[in-house]
């Protein structure tokens, strides 16, 4: 899997460049991917099928002068803004079961990165930055009591095997617990912490969300309504009042996502051709951003 850390001055730059690798992808230009990037300024995203004025203050916005963007993905709507980290993959799903449907592939990924996230809850106290802010991570082993067994009774690639020693590790240690909340939330005591959603074509997917690391939750309040539709899990809590920041550095989290996902080079060039067209033709467009 290539590896692409790279934040683009504009959200809507942001937001092609995830369906760009997509693209670029399907079309055969590039393979499997890892994205981070880290938003530079405030813009709410509202997702594919989302109607702005059910899910987005509008006033609000336009008074402070915060956009409001579409992406390709569904979900719900989301207030993004420095310190925030999001994340993109895209995966190939010829031939790999538990990607064949929405709903598998949601349980695929999501225990990916619930792992990768309690390894560094559990390591804060033991893992430092240090001057190159790289965090050093070991690599993940096996268990030594035997492969973990894959549905069917067939034995899990060894990656699959890395990340089940992760969660094995993250058992042991006793230190805060990760939840999978509705579809694709990932939560630490009840409160959320990242959303995500998916969009698929013929033989890639894209997969892509959000990390609350040290974002002013405090803003959510005044610029997005309650959504009108809530996972059970909530039970009608304020924003404030559901929403958690991890406090973990973005390298750290980075670094764990990395070796989840076993990146192994970075990416040598960007589609830049293809975030351009989309910018132009899509994400900087009234007709896109407020469609519904």
């Amino acid at each position: 899997m290539n590896l692409l850390d790279c934040t683009f001055p504009t959200p809507a730059e942001n937001l092609a460049c995830d369906e760009a690798l997509l693209e670029a992808a399907e079309a055969g230009e590039c393979g499997e991917m890892l994205r981070f990037w880290e938003p530079r300024q405030l813009f709410v995203v509202v997702g594919y099928a989302n109607k702005l004025a059910t899910e987005v203050n509008l006033e609000a916005c336009e008074s402070r002068g915060v956009p409001v963007l579409r992406r390709c993905s569904g979900g719900g709507t989301v207030l993004q803004g420095p310190g925030c980290l999001n994340y993109a993959v895209v995966l190939r799903m010829e031939g790999f079961e538990r990607l064949r449907t929405i709903s598998a592939a949601n349980r695929f990924i999501m225990e990916r990165n619930r792992a990768a996230i309690e390894y560094c809850l559990s390591s804060r106290e033991t893992i430092s930055l240090g001057n190159t802010g790289v965090v050093p991570f070991p690599l993940l082993t096996p268990p030594k009591d035997g492969p973990d067994m894959a549905e069917g009774g067939s034995t899990l690639p060894a990656h699959e095997m890395q990340t089940a020693s992760m969660v094995k590790h993250n058992v042991q240690t006793s230190r805060p617990h990760v939840s999978v909340e509705g579809h694709t939330d990932l939560t630490l005591a009840g409160r959320k912490f990242s959303g995500n959603s998916q969009r698929r074509r013929r033989r890639f997917l894209l997969f892509h969300g959000t990390f609350l690391l040290d974002f002013d939750l405090a803003q959510m309040e005044t610029l997005l309504p309650l959504p009108s539709q809530q996972p059970h899990y909530r039970q009608g809590r304020s924003h404030r009042d559901f929403l958690v920041n991890l406090h973990l550095p973005a390298a750290m989290v980075k670094a764990a996502l990395s070796n989840v996902w076993h990146v192994t080079t970075p990416l040598s060039e960007v589609p830049g051709q293809r975030i351009e067209a989309l910018v132009k033709d899509k994400y900087s467009t009234r007709d896109w951003n407020f469609r519904f």
